[in-house]
C-alpha cells in the first residue's frame, strides 16, 4: 500500500487565489462510485463510512486543507469574456502525493520523484461564484463524468479521474432534463486544478507579481522543475511545457474520437490534462463537424476542431505571459504548436493502433486518418479490428485507402496477447450507450449496466496497456 502523504501547497499561494467556503449538508450519502484503484495509489485505505465522511460530508483529510477553498478564475467561454466565473458548485478539497507516473510528452524532462494532486469537488455547493445557481450535480451528470474519465484513462488521455460519486437525496430542477431529478457529488482526482482562466483573472487585474508567483507553482510543483531567478525565464519555461501539454491533449482527443463539447479557457489545465466533462461525447465516426453540446449552435468546438479552440486558448495564456515576459518569444512558441501537435498526432495514433515508431510514421498516421474519413467502419472497430498492426485483410476492409494502411504495416506487426481482442466487437462508449445506462437506474435503479460498463473498460484498459508495442 503506498503511503497517504498530504502536502496542501496551495496555501502558499495566498487568499488572493480562493475563497474559503462550507460544504453543503447532503440528507444522505449513498456511494455509487468509489475509485479503489486510485484510492491505493495515493495511499488512502477507507471504509466505507470513511469514504462517506471524506468525499461527502466533507471532513477534512488528516493534516491537509482544513476547511475546503473555491478557487478564483476568469475565461473565454466561446470566446465571449467572462470575469464572472469561479469554482461556483465546487472546491479544493485537499492535495497529496502520487509516486507513479509517466511523462506527458517524451520530449519534456522526467518530473522529479513524484507530483502534487489535487482532490476537488462538483456538485459540493454554493460559493461566492455561484451567481445564483444552486451550486448541486444532477445524478446523470456525476454518471456521465464517471463514465468519461473511466473510457478516457483506459484509452491512454491524460484525464483527470472520477474518484468518488455519492448520490445526496435531494431533488433537482434543471431546464435542461426532465426534473425534478436526482443528485450527487463527485470528487475527482486531478494533476492540479490551474487553468488558463486562473492566469486571466490575474492579468484582468493586472497582477504583475501574482502572476509571477503563480509560474512558480505551476513550474515547481505541477512540472517539477525549479524556478530560475528570472520571472521571464519562467514564464517562457512554463508556456513552453503547456504548449506541448495541450498539443499532446488535442492529439489524444482526436485519436480517441472523443469531444469534450466546451474547451472554454477555463477548462483547459495548465498541465494539459483533460477535466469538467459535461456534454461529452464519442463520435462514431471520424466526423470533423461532430458536436457535443446541443448549445455549440456554430460547432465552435466540433470533433476536428478541438485542436484550433485548444491553440486559441493557448494564446489567451500567451497574452496574459506577455505581462511577465517578451511577446516575441511567446509568439514563436505558439506559431510552434502546430508542428507539436502534428508529432503529438502522428505518436497517438501510433499508440492506439498499437505499433512502435518507425521510418514512415507520418505517412502512415496520414493513410489511417484518410481511411477513417472514408467512415466506412466505426473509429473503435477500425483500431480494434487493426490493433497490434495487424491486417484484417481485404474482404474485411476492400477500400483502396485501408490497402494502402495495409501496405504501409507490412512488416510492423506487434503482440495482441489479452483475451480482450478476441472479443466480438470492440468497448465504446456512444452516446445511445451512456442514456442506455442513465434509463436503467432512472427507471429500475439498476445499476449493473453502469458497473458492467466500468468493469468493460478498465478490461480494455489492461489490454491495451499489456499489449503497448515496446517504444
Amino acid at each position: 500500500m503506498t503511503r497517504y502523504r498530504p502536502d496542501p501547497q496551495i496555501l502558499a499561494l495566498g487568499p488572493d487565489f480562493f475563497d474559503p467556503v462550507e460544504p453543503a449538508r447532503f440528507p444522505q450519502c449513498t456511494p455509487r462510485f468509489l475509485n479503489r484503484l486510485w484510492a491505493e495509489r495515493v495511499g488512502l485505505d477507507l471504509d466505507e463510512e470513511q469514504w462517506a465522511a471524506h468525499f461527502c460530508r466533507f471532513v477534512p483529510l488528516p493534516d491537509n486543507l482544513q476547511q475546503p477553498l473555491a478557487l478564483r478564475y476568469h475565461g473565454h467561454q466561446f470566446r465571449v469574456y467572462n470575469p464572472e466565473i469561479g469554482d461556483g458548485r465546487g472546491f479544493l478539497f485537499a492535495q497529496l502525493r502520487e509516486s507513479r507516473f509517466g511523462r506527458t510528452n517524451p520530449d519534456q524532462p522526467q518530473r522529479a520523484g513524484d507530483r502534487l494532486l489535487d482532490l476537488g469537488t462538483k456538485g459540493s455547493g454554493q460559493t461566492p461564484h455561484s451567481r445564483h445557481a444552486d451550486g448541486r450535480l444532477t445524478l446523470k451528470g456525476g454518471i456521465r463524468e464517471v463514465l468519461a474519465t473511466e473510457m478516457l484513462e483506459a484509452l491512454g488521455v491524460q484525464t483527470s479521474k472520477s474518484f468518488a460519486l455519492f448520490e445526496t437525496g435531494e431533488q433537482l430542477e434543471r431546464g435542461d432534463e426532465p426534473s425534478p431529478t436526482r443528485s450527487s457529488v463527485l470528487t475527482r482526482l486531478s494533476h492540479g486544478h490551474i487553468r488558463i482562466g486562473t492566469f486571466q483573472r490575474l492579468a484582468f487585474f493586472g497582477d504583475v507579481e501574482n502572476i509571477d508567483k503563480l509560474v512558480r507553482y505551476c513550474l515547481e510543483l505541477l512540472y517539477g522543475e525549479p524556478a530560475a531567478e528570472n520571472a521571464a525565464a519562467n514564464a517562457l519555461r512554463l508556456f513552453d511545457l503547456a504548449s506541448g501539454a495541450t498539443a499532446d491533449l488535442a492529439a489524444s482527443y482526436l485519436t480517441a474520437g472523443f469531444v469534450h463539447g466546451v474547451l472554454n479557457s477555463d477548462n483547459i489545465n495548465i498541465t494539459g490534462e483533460s477535466f469538467d466533462y459535461g456534454p461529452w461525447r464519442f463520435t462514431p465516426e471520424w466526423d470533423p463537424e461532430f458536436t457535443a453540446a446541443y448549445f455549440d449552435h456554430y460547432g465552435l468546438y466540433a470533433f476536428g476542431r478541438q485542436p484550433e479552440a485548444i491553440h486559441w486558448d493557448l494564446a489567451q495564456l500567451a497574452g496574459c505571459l506577455s505581462l511577465v515576459t517578451e511577446a516575441p518569444p511567446l509568439s514563436d512558441l505558439l506559431a510552434g504548436w502546430s508542428d507539436r501537435f502534428e508529432q503529438a498526432l502522428v505518436a497517438a495514433l501510433l499508440r492506439r493502433l498499437g505499433v512502435a515508431p518507425g521510418t514512415n510514421d507520418r505517412e502512415l498516421a496520414a493513410a489511417l486518418i484518410n481511411a477513417l474519413a472514408t467512415r466506412a467502419q466505426p473509429i473503435d472497430r477500425v483500431f480494434f479490428d487493426w490493433r497490434g498492426g495487424r491486417d484484417p485483410g481485404p474482404q474485411a476492409y476492400p477500400r483502396d485507402e485501408f490497402r494502402k494502411v495495409a501496405a504501409l504495416l507490412k512488416g510492423r506487426e506487434s503482440r495482441r496477447s489479452h483475451p480482450y481482442w478476441s472479443n466480438p466487437s470492440p468497448c465504446s462508449m456512444h452516446i445511445d450507450e451512456v442514456e442506455a445506462i442513465w434509463s436503467a437506474i432512472a427507471e429500475r435503479d439498476d445499476w449493473r449496466p453502469f458497473e458492467e460498463k466500468v468493469t468493460a473498460v478498465r478490461r480494455m484498459g489492461e489490454a491495451i496497456e499489456q499489449d503497448a508495442p515496446a517504444s
